[in-house]
């Protein structure tokens, strides 16, 4: 035992001596380690008061209501259907709130979302709930949920699909430009506002954005289980208060976002007091910048000339 002893300290010398001889060859360096350690330590500890700190927080055991937030115009849906999947495949999570705050966005991502809403709804209760506004593609996400929940003044609706294109053709040629287009086909550059749409070219929009309109009524009427009949006199691009929208059929409650957590607990099957998960794009942009930043700036001095 006491040579084990002995051999830990002289190894300890050893290290503190070879410490200092780097030190002085090369300074730099070893200010450079140094500062890195530091600051390493220092952040994660500040990453770990902040995230105690948080109400809802990965820390928390058992039960709980997980939050995915969609916040802003809707143009990719990556983060959000992770999200949603991860949720799903966690078993403390009993049931989801989609909070929203969207004007809505972009056709294709709004879908995409919908359609992992639904897939949710099979093995955990969703429930969408509406911040100031949810409208167009903000209402198309949430039609997809268990249940809707919004607040009387919330702006909601605006369902239906809008295209819009300009010309400038005429301001072209008062300041002498006139472009050039070489095209594949007559309708490679329908929208160009170079020039004036044909009619032609405004039926074949049209039939599009029909089409589309088509996709958001069947998609209400699926995820809101109603006939697209009762969702076809709305879907003319009007938006309502939460309070019409209620009225209308298009929601369910009228409550705020600690209704919309009770609700889906509730629902889930939780008692008692009801905690809540929250799932964000990065939670510490600025820490994860600041090690990587320390970290490169480390490697570069070993490796480089």
């Amino acid at each position: 035992m006491t040579k084990f002893i002995c051999g830990s300290l002289t190894a300890k010398k050893i290290n503190y001596a070879m410490i200092s001889v780097f030190s002085r060859r090369h300074p730099y360096l070893f200010f450079i380690l140094s500062f890195t350690i530091i600051v390493s330590v220092l952040t994660l500890g500040v990453s770990s008061l902040v995230a105690l700190g948080k109400k809802s927080t990965n820390l928390e055991f058992g039960e709980k209501v997980g939050v995915v937030e969609i916040k802003g115009v809707i143009s990719e849906a990556q983060h959000i259907t992770r999200a949603l999947k991860r949720l799903r495949n966690d078993d403390s999570i009993k049931a989801i709130v989609v909070r929203i705050d969207s004007p809505g966005g972009a056709v294709g991502p709004a879908q995409e979302i919908f359609s992992e809403i639904l897939k949710t709804r099979k093995t955990k209760k969703v429930v969408a709930s509406f911040g100031s506004i949810a409208a167009s593609g903000g209402y198309y996400v949430a039609a997809a949920a268990d249940g809707i929940i919004a607040n009387p003044g919330t702006i909601t609706g605006s369902i239906g699909v809008i295209m819009t294109f300009t010309n400038l053709q005429t301001l072209f040629e008062k300041i002498g430009m006139t472009p050039t287009v070489i095209k594949s086909g007559k309708y490679k550059d329908v929208g160009s506002p170079n020039r004036k749409m044909t009619a032609d070219e405004q039926q074949m929009l049209q039939k599009l954005v029909d089409g589309i309109r088509a996709q958001f009524v069947n998609a209400i009427a699926t995820g809101r289980n109603i006939a697209p009949a009762k969702v076809e006199p709305l879907a003319d691009g009007r938006i309502f208060s939460g309070q019409e929208a209620k009225e209308l059929g298009l929601i369910d409650k009228l409550g705020n976002f600690e209704d919309a957590i009770e609700w889906a607990g509730r629902l889930g099957g939780i008692k008692g007091k009801i905690e809540t998960e929250y799932t964000t794009k990065d939670k510490y942009p600025f820490i994860r910048y600041l090690l990587e930043s320390s970290f490169n700036t480390l490697v570069n001095r070993l490796l480089g000339p």
